[in-house]
C-alpha cells in the first residue's frame, strides 16, 4: 500500500556553505589504525573507501539535491571516479578552519554537513568522517567541484593536500567527482572488483526510485545504467528470481511511510525454507539487522497471530512461532533514521533503541489491513504457516524419539567411515572432511584424537544446487555429513545439536579438491547455512610443495608462493617435492602443516552480502552453462594460471 513518491527533481541549495560544516579533529591516526573506521585492509576494506564515497554522493539524492550518479573504473581496476549532480561540496573558506570547506571536509574527522540539520536531514555517511577515512588512505585522491558557476579542483596525497584550492574556470550546473587511488602501502592488494561494484550500485538504484546511477568499466563491453521506477518492488521480484523459489501468493505486500523515521517495505512469501530480510538505514546496507529489523519483526508476528485468532484458521494442537511465520519470507526493509546509532563505524547494525516501536507501529496495522482485504492472499500464506509449524513439531518429536532410543549412547546413529574424537564438548572438537580414504588414513594418524575427527568423503559429492532436499537426503555422502553433525538438516536443523565447534574442510590443493569444497561449501550454504553464519565451516590450507633448502624446509601453500620463495634463494639448489594429494603426505607431515592448531592455517567462510553469495552459487553451481561461462570471463584477466 505504498503511497507518496519521493520526487527526482533537484532541490535549491538549503543553506549549504561553508558556515554548514562542522568538525571534530584530525586524521593521522587514520593510517595507524585504519580497521577502527573500515573493518580492515582486505578486499572487503578496500571496496569502504568507495562506499564513503559512494555515500556521500547518496546523501544528495536521499536529500532531494541530485539525481545521477556516475562511477567509472580506472583501466587498471586501481582506482575509481564517483560523480555526482548534486550541489557541490562547498568552496568557501570554513569560518573557524579559515580553509576551504572542501580542504576540512577531506582532511579533519567529522568535518562535514552530516552534523547540521539544514544541508543534511538523512545521511549514510560515516559520521562525517568517510571522507576523510577515504582521503588518508589513498595515495592519491582528486576532487572536483562545480558549484556558484566557478569550477574548483583541490588534490591530496595520503590525506595531505598537494597545494591549494584551484579555480579552473566556470561551470555549468552543480556537482562533484572524486577520484582516488587507494595507498598500496595500506592494502596488500589494490584491485577493485567490478562485480561487487556492480551489486552495490544496482541495490542503491534499487532503494532509490527514480535514481540513474551509470557504472562504467573500461575492460567492459557497455557501461551498465541502473534505474527502477518501481524501486524496492522491482528489487524484490529481483531477489525472488535470483533465489529460484517462486512465491506462494500473487502480489506483494509494500508500505511506506513519510515523516520521520521514513520507511519503505516490500515482502512476499516463498517456497523456501529458509527467511531472508535485507535491511538499510539511510540508503546503507544492514547486513546484521538491528532495531529496525527487531520492529519489523515485531509487526509480522503480531499481525499475523491477530488475523489467524481473528479467523480462528490455527488448527487445535498447532502453534505457530514467529519462526514459522517467517519461513519462506523475503523482505527489503528500508528506513531513514535522522540520527542513526551503528553499532561499529562500518555501519553493519542499527542500535536506535526507540526504532524499534516507530516501525512496528508503521508496519504492525498496514500488514494487519493488507491481509483483510486481500484474504485469498492471507490464507495461502497462513497455509504456509501451518505447514512449516507443523514440520517443525513433526521434526521436534521425531528427534525426541531417537533421544530416548539412544539415550546414553549418542554416537549409535554415526557413520561407519567416521573415526570420531574422545571429546563430547563441541567447543573443543573438530570434524575434519578428507577426500578420499588415503587422505582419511593419513588424517587418522596424524590427528589429535581427544578432539578431531575425521569423516573421509569418497569421489565428488552431489551438486546441492540442482538437487531436491529429498535427493540431498539420499546422497550416501552428504548423509554422513548430516549423521556426523549431528544437528540436522533444513527445518531440522537445530545448531544446539552440533557436535563439532570446527567444521574443517580438509580437500587436496589442486582443482579437484577445490571442486569438492565448493561442492560441500554449496551444500552448507543451502540447507545448513546457520553453520556458516555462526563460524563454524572453516576451510584447511594444506601445502601443495614442500621445499628444501639446505637444512630449512619450507611448506608452500600454491604456484605463486613458489616462484616468491624461489626468487628469494640466493645460495644452494632447492630441492622441490609437489604433493599429488594428501596421501602421499606422511601422518606427521599432515600433522605438522595442516593439523596441528598452533602450526595450521584456516580460512573461516563467512557471508558477507546474501544476495551477491546467491548469485555466485547460481551463477557457479546451476544449469545455466551460459551464466558460468559469463563468470569465468569476466574473471579471467585476474587468474594467475589454470590447474588442469
Amino acid at each position: 500500500m505504498a503511497t507518496s513518491k519521493r520526487s527526482s527533481k533537484k532541490k535549491t541549495s538549503g543553506g549549504y556553505d561553508a558556515t554548514a560544516i562542522q568538525f571534530l579533529e584530525g586524521v593521522d591516526h587514520v593510517r595507524k589504525r585504519p580497521g577502527m573506521y573500515i573493518g580492515g585492509v582486505n578486499k572487503d576494506g578496500l571496496h569502504h573507501l568507495v562506499w564513503e564515497i559512494l555515500d556521500n554522493a547518496v546523501d544528495e539524492v536521499i536529500n532531494g539535491y541530485a539525481t545521477e550518479i556516475t562511477v567509472e573504473l580506472d583501466a587498471d581496476h586501481k582506482g575509481i571516479s564517483i560523480v555526482d549532480n548534486g550541489r557541490g561540496i562547498p568552496v568557501d573558506k570554513h569560518p573557524q578552519l579559515k580553509i576551504p570547506a572542501v580542504v576540512a571536509v577531506y582532511t579533519k574527522l567529522g568535518a562535514g554537513g552530516k552534523f547540521d540539520d539544514s544541508s543534511y536531514k538523512h545521511s549514510g555517511g560515516l559520521h562525517g568522517v568517510g571522507a576523510a577515512v577515504a582521503n588518508a588512505l589513498s595515495e592519491e585522491l582528486r576532487v572536483e567541484v562545480w558549484r556558484d558557476g566557478g569550477r574548483w579542483e583541490m588534490a591530496f596525497a595520503k590525506g595531505v593536500p598537494q597545494g591549494s584550492l584551484r579555480k579552473l574556470g566556470k561551470s555549468r550546473g552543480s556537482g562533484t567527482r572524486v577520484h582516488l587511488r587507494p595507498d598500496p602501502s595500506m592494502f596488500p592488494k589494490v584491485v577493485f572488483d567490478p562485480l561487487v561494484l556492480r551489486e552495490r550500485l544496482e541495490a542503491k538504484s534499487y532503494l532509490h526510485r527514480g535514481l540513474k546511477i551509470t557504472f562504467v568499466d573500461p575492460r567492459g563491453p557497455t557501461q551498465e545504467v541502473f534505474q527502477h521506477a518501481q524501486g524496492i518492488v522491482d528489487y524484490l521480484g529481483k531477489l525472488v528470481q535470483v533465489r529460484g523459489k517462486p512465491a506462494v501468493h500473487p502480489g506483494t505486500f509494500t508500505c511506506e511511510r513519510t515523516e520521520d523515521p521514513k520507511l519503505e517495505l516490500a515482502l512476499c512469501w516463498t517456497e523456501a525454507t529458509e527467511d531472508v530480510t535485507y535491511s538499510f538505514v539511510n540508503g546503507v546496507p544492514t547486513p546484521d539487522g538491528g532495531t529496525h529489523e527487531q520492529g519489523f519483526r515485531n509487526a509480522l508476528g503480531k499481525a499475523l497471530r491477530a488475523y489467524m485468532q481473528a479467523h480462528k484458521l490455527e488448527p487445535k494442537g498447532v502453534s505457530a512461532t514467529l519462526e514459522d511465520m517467517r519461513e519462506g519470507l523475503v523482505a527489503i526493509l528500508s528506513v531513514y533514521v535522522l540520527e542513526p546509532q551503528f553499532q561499529s563505524q562500518t555501519k553493519n547494525r542499527l542500535n536506535n533503541p526507540e526504532v524499534v516501536a516507530q516501525v512496528e507501529g508503521s508496519l504492525r496495522p498496514a500488514l494487519e489491513q493488507w491481509l483483510h482485504e486481500n484474504r485469498s492472499v492471507a490464507e495461502a500464506i497462513v497455509a504456509r504457516v501451518i505447514a512449516a509449524a507443523r514440520a517443525r513439531m513433526a521434526s521436534r518429536a521425531a528427534s525426541q524419539k531417537v533421544s530416548r532410543k539412544n539415550a546414553g549412547s549418542a554416537r549409535l546413529n554415526l557413520p561407519g567411515k567416521l573415526a570420531d574424537c574422545a571429546s563430547d564438548d563441541p567447543r573443543r572438537s573438530e570434524l575434519f572432511i578428507v577426500e578420499g580414504d588415503s587422505a582419511g588414513g593419513s588424517a587418522k594418524m596424524g590427528r589429535d584424537r581427544q578432539t578431531q575427527a575425521i569423516l573421509p568423503l569418497r569421489g565428488k559429492v552431489l551438486n546441492a544446487q540442482q538437487a531436491s532436499l529429498t535427493k540431498v537426503l539420499a546422497n550416501e555422502e552428504l548423509g554422513n555429513v548430516v549423521k556426523a553433525l549431528g544437528c540436522g538438516i533444513g527445518k531440522d536443523f537445530d545448531i544446539k545439536r552440533l557436535r563439532y565447534g570446527k567444521v574443517i574442510l580438509l580437500m587436496d590443493a589442486d582443482s579437484d579438491g577445490h571442486h569438492i569444497a565448493t561442492l560441500l561449501l554449496t551444500f552448507f550454504y543451502r540447507y545448513m547455512p546457520e553453520l556458516i553464519r555462526r563460524g563454524h565451516v572453516f576451510l584447511a590450507q594444506p601445502p601443495l610443495y614442500r621445499v628444501d633448502v639446505g637444512k630449512e624446509t619450507h611448506w608452500v601453500a600454491d604456484d605463486a608462493d613458489l616462484q616468491r620463495l624461489l626468487s628469494g634463494v640466493k645460495r644452494g639448489k632447492p630441492e622441490i617435492q609437489r604433493f599429488k594429494g594428501l596421501g602421499e603426505m606422511m601422518p606427521e607431515t599432515l600433522k605438522s602443516t595442516t593439523l596441528d592448531p598452533k602450526k595450521r592455517q584456516l580460512i573461516k567462510i563467512s557471508i558477507r552480502d546474501e544476495l551477491a553469495t546467491d548469485r555466485t552459487i547460481e551463477d557457479l553451481m546451476g544449469k545455466d552453462a551460459s551464466a558460468r561461462y559469463q563468470f569465468i570471463m569476466e574473471r579471467a584477466s585476474e587468474a594467475d594460471g589454470l590447474d588442469i
